[in-house]
């Protein structure tokens, strides 16, 4: 039940003290404070780095290399060719993989030019799937399609980058042709890359033609130059990425235990050590939080104490007068909730308010910064931080209100 006079003796008691209350309050601000400073910095990290992960999270890379083992009379030192072969073989004997995308890319010097401009870019050989492996915008026209790839017909897709280097501003590319060392190729899409900062920009620069065209127009006959492939969905990447190589070592002669022939990268590894890593981060901020409060949380019941004592013979007064133990409980404890609650509260407020500020002045001002973006506080944790607050205080006014209920009245009265 609400009480006007114990609130009236708690504002009168604060009052009375104001610097002590401040500095002893500052703890447990501080800690929220920072609570939610390190967390929304963390989020805004990771927000960051997953926003440059612009590739299906569980894609496997996988490559050919020079074999490290003598096999059913093939030499060591042997370099396996991925063929046309491989991919049919993978599609049939290897149900678990969803997206197959074989690629190759144009190697060596070659001149890339329209009309009078000329420059240098990547040119990959694609499928249509890959664009479920990479994420990508396509503002204008489209990615390669199925009939692209069966007709080998001379269309690519550019990067904005390239658009921006080999046409005019505003000039229409989707129509126009681009001359790839020597072969003209119509641009039938142009896309934008889901990546940050410097992987955008590199991106952005990037040609795709459908990999038969590449094949036949290069001649790279029916040669793979390496995979990407995602798995269905629950069968882990790991699983996936050995079925394949086993398969490959069958179809290419290699001793299975070769682990030199086959290179390979598995994304879902890497995104798994990403998320340890931002676990570790949380992990560590709520430590030196905690710690921070836990200072702050002690620094109350200390000043509590000294409450109690300058107060020992009020309370042997009120007890004398038939106060009961609860009620000099509850006082204590309401002070203590109040002075830990209101301090966290406004350290919980101002965190919000920086985090909220710093976000507001990256999304105005439309700034990059790679691997740190839209920083924000997790709704979760500034409820739990209160909840903890709360039993903060309770828990630092308890030891100093079962002191002064247990005061004997004649005690107190002979207390200077």
């Amino acid at each position: 039940m609400f009480d006007l006079d114990k609130w009236n003796e708690i504002y009168a008691t604060v009052r009375r003290h104001k610097l002590r209350t401040a500095l002893t309050a500052f703890g447990v601000f501080w800690g929220i404070f920072m609570l939610i400073l390190l967390m929304g910095a963390g989020k805004g990290l990771e927000n960051g780095v997953m926003q440059s992960f612009n590739i299906a999270k569980n894609t496997v890379f996988l490559w050919s290399q020079r074999t490290g083992k003598e096999y059913q009379g093939f030499k060591a030192g042997r370099f396996i060719r991925f063929t046309n072969d491989d991919v049919a073989a993978i599609r049939n004997q290897v149900p678990e993989v969803a997206v197959l995308a074989p690629r190759n890319m144009l190697q060596g010097s070659f001149e890339i030019s329209r009309m009078k401009k000329t420059a240098s870019f990547e040119v990959y050989g694609d499928h249509p799937d890959f664009i479920q492996v990479q994420a990508m915008e396509i503002p204008e026209g489209r990615f390669i399609n199925a009939r692209d790839l069966a007709e080998r017909r001379k269309v690519i897709v550019i990067g904005e980058r390239v658009r921006e280097l080999l046409f005019e501003p505003g000039e229409e590319a989707l129509g126009s042709y681009i001359k790839i060392a020597g072969i003209s190729f119509k641009v039938v899409g142009v896309f934008k890359s889901s990546a940050k900062g410097e992987n955008k920009m590199r991106e952005e620069q990037t040609i795709y033609m459908p990999l038969t065209t590449m094949q036949q127009a290069y001649n790279q006959g029916n040669r793979i130059f390496w995979f990407a492939f995602v798995p269905q969905t629950g069968i882990p990447a790991a699983v996936v990425e050995q079925k394949v190589k086993t398969l490959l070592a069958q179809h290419h002669h290699v001793a299975p235990d070769d682990v030199k022939a086959f290179g390979s990268a598995n994304v879902e590894l890497e995104y798994q050590q990403i998320q340890g890593l931002f676990t570790g981060i949380r992990g560590f901020s709520w430590f030196v939080s905690i710690f921070t409060i836990i200072a702050g949380v002690i620094g109350v019941g200390n000043i509590m104490l000294i409450v109690v004592r300058e107060r020992t013979k009020e309370i042997g007064i009120r007890k004398a007068l038939g106060a009961t133990p609860w009620s000099i409980i509850s006082l204590i404890i309401q002070e203590s909730v109040v002075i830990t609650t209101v301090a966290g509260y406004i350290g919980l407020m101002a965190g919000v308010g920086l985090v909220e500020l710093i976000n507001y002045a990256l999304s105005s001002s439309g700034a990059d910064l790679g691997f740190f973006a839209n920083p924000e506080v997790d709704m979760g944790v500034a409820l739990t931080a209160t909840v903890v607050l709360i039993l903060a205080g309770a828990l630092a006014g308890f030891v100093p209100a079962a002191k002064a209920a247990a005061i004997q009245p004649i005690v107190a009265l002979r207390d200077e």
